[in-house]
């Protein structure tokens, strides 16, 4: 059986990491305030607090939120930030 980190990599699940088809997602929880996840996300993302806090509205209204897309190392250094925090996230694969 593989380790998590063999299922996790994108390598191991052949996932083009070239392309500019990742979308970093921020979910809801109920264990940090929006001042906490607005200030999180405006480090994360490199916006200001504006966009932050929209993030953070429809986080919280729809249960999750598109952080930012590009390239996989990108999402995974704005996931990095958000997850200093123990904030929920994922990468999803743009189709």
């Amino acid at each position: 059986m593989p380790s998590t980190e063999e299922i996790l990599s994108p390598e191991a699940i052949d996932i083009d990491t070239t392309s500019h088809g990742f979308t970093l997602i921020l979910y809801n929880d109920s264990h940090h305030d929006f001042d906490e996840v607005i200030n999180q996300v405006m480090l994360a993302a490199g916006c200001g607090y504006d966009k932050a806090e929209s993030i953070t509205m429809e986080v919280h209204n729809k249960g999750r939120a598109a952080v930012l897309s590009g390239e996989l190392g990108e999402c995974l250094k704005a996931q990095s930030v958000l997850e200093e925090i123990a904030l929920r996230t994922s990468i999803e694969v743009n189709a």
